[in-house]
């Protein structure tokens, strides 16, 4: 059997079997126990006019059984009414009421046994009648006397035909109310749902930006979820805009120190192949971030150690900064771990630690904290400083705030991007001696199964 597609049908179809299967029996029962009532009833009244026939029957002088008087509770004068007595003593001829005219009714031969014994004749025109005989002992008589009344089962038949009749319509009726009150409880039930699907409706049309719609305990996960993902969506999409922003900012510059190395009277080549070759690694470095960007909100099944990776990108940037001096710096505890891609952590870590090469005077400091369910990471330098006014202006795609030092302006915007990719976030502030200190929040690593990576070993860093 092929359920149909609809809830509502199969929810309907369902509610009306077992209301079927339930309301079926309970009506054979309840007809059942009726029928026997009426018909309890009617053995009840037929052994009473069997007493009462009883109490009218004596043995008169002759010896002969006779009627003292006729019997009451039922017709027996009009003939074939329907009700009939008769009284017969061995070897003598029977006597009948009155509406057995000529006939005679078909009794056991006395002495057949005792007690009253009840069971179903037909009549002297072949109507059915209910029979109920018995053996008396009447005082004077050699012998007991058989007396038997009969009652016609036609008026009964009929009332028990016309109550199968009310039961079935009034469980009919019952039944089909029933399923009726299922069916607007199913579709009230679903009402809910059928908001979602015009509210999801209106989302695509652009009429709204989510569901944000009251819904039942049930159901509320799921318009939840649902929200979530058109959120998820929205800031997928966002975030390619940004990196085609981006892309298209950081290509602005080396396209233009190209076309005038080319546009030159005598071309540098090497200045153009310098440029080409700066061109295709902002071009792979936005792609590796489109891949980022794909994957985001997919659960992660490794963890890094944020200290390990820091001291991978120190020791790169003590490399790069060798003619400064500089003295590079990474404390704090190696054993926390965070949900993200190595890579990830080193791109981030190395655009905050290579920044904060570029304007420190002598030193940079790096602290791996934990605090609760997060992972607080300090870069530090000793520079100049940056004014509070434009510490939040500085996470923006291509801001710099100073056109001297090289770079694009989207070093922090990236490490901002991907702290929030992971769940986290980053905070511009000042250090203690003045200089900036980059803070760095990302969720701590809980998952016991997951995998352990090392830090990259080839330290990916940005400009800024």
């Amino acid at each position: 059997m092929r359920w149909p597609r609809s809830l509502t049908l199969r929810l309907a179809l369902a509610a009306g079997l077992w209301v079927a299967a339930g309301l079926g029996a309970a009506a054979w029962f309840v007809t059942d126990v009726a029928i026997r009532q009426v018909e309890a009833a009617f053995d009840a009244r037929l052994t009473a006019l069997l007493d009462a026939a009883a109490a009218a029957v004596a043995v008169d002088a002759d010896g002969r059984v006779a009627v003292v008087r006729a019997p009451s509770g039922a017709d027996f004068d009009r003939p074939f009414s329907g009700a009939y007595w008769q009284v017969a003593a061995p070897g003598g001829a029977p006597a009948t009421s009155r509406s057995l005219w000529d006939q005679t009714l078909p009794t056991l031969p006395a002495g057949a046994g005792p007690g009253i014994r009840l069971r179903d004749i037909a009549g002297p025109r072949g109507d059915p009648l209910r029979l109920a005989e018995r053996d008396v002992v009447l005082p004077g008589a050699a012998a007991p006397a058989h007396l038997a009344v009969a009652l016609s089962l036609a008026p009964t038949l009929a009332e028990i035909g016309r109550l199968r009749t009310v039961l079935a319509l009034v469980f009919a009726l019952l039944g089909t109310g029933l399923v009726a009150g299922v069916v607007a409880t199913v579709i009230t039930g679903l009402a809910p749902l059928r908001r979602v699907r015009r509210a999801l409706a209106e989302v695509r049309d652009g009429r709204r930006e989510r569901l944000a719609i009251a819904a039942p305990a049930e159901i509320a996960p799921l318009v939840a979820e649902v929200d979530a993902l058109i959120a998820a969506n929205r800031t997928t999409v966002e975030r390619a805009r940004a990196h085609v922003g981006n892309l298209a900012h950081a290509l602005k510059t080396p396209l233009a120190v190209l076309r005038n190395a080319l546009d030159a009277p005598r071309p540098d080549v090497a200045q153009a192949r310098t440029e080409a070759a700066a061109l295709d690694r902002l071009v792979q470095h936005h792609l590796a971030r489109a891949r980022t960007a794909a994957l985001a909100g997919a659960a992660t099944s490794t963890s890094v150690a944020p200290r390990a990776v820091a001291e991978e990108v120190a020791c790169a940037l003590r490399r790069l900064f060798a003619d400064r001096g500089l003295d590079i710096s990474v404390a704090g505890d190696a054993g926390v771990r965070v949900p993200m891609d190595p890579q990830d952590l080193t791109e981030v870590l190395g655009n905050l630690m290579e920044n904060a090469c570029k304007w420190a005077a002598a030193r940079v400091g790096v602290a791996v904290a934990a605090a609760g369910s997060e992972v607080v990471i300090t870069v530090t330098d000793d520079g100049p400083g940056l004014p509070e006014a434009e510490r939040d202006a500085v996470v923006g795609r291509g801001v710099r705030l100073d056109e001297r030092t090289p770079g694009s302006g989207l070093g922090l915007s990236i490490a901002s991007d991907l702290a929030a990719l992971h769940g986290g976030g980053l905070r511009i502030g000042q250090a203690p001696g003045g200089g900036v200190a980059a803070t760095l929040h990302l969720p701590r690593s809980t998952a016991t199964g997951a995998r352990s990576i090392p830090p990259a070993t080839t330290p990916r860093t940005g400009t800024t």
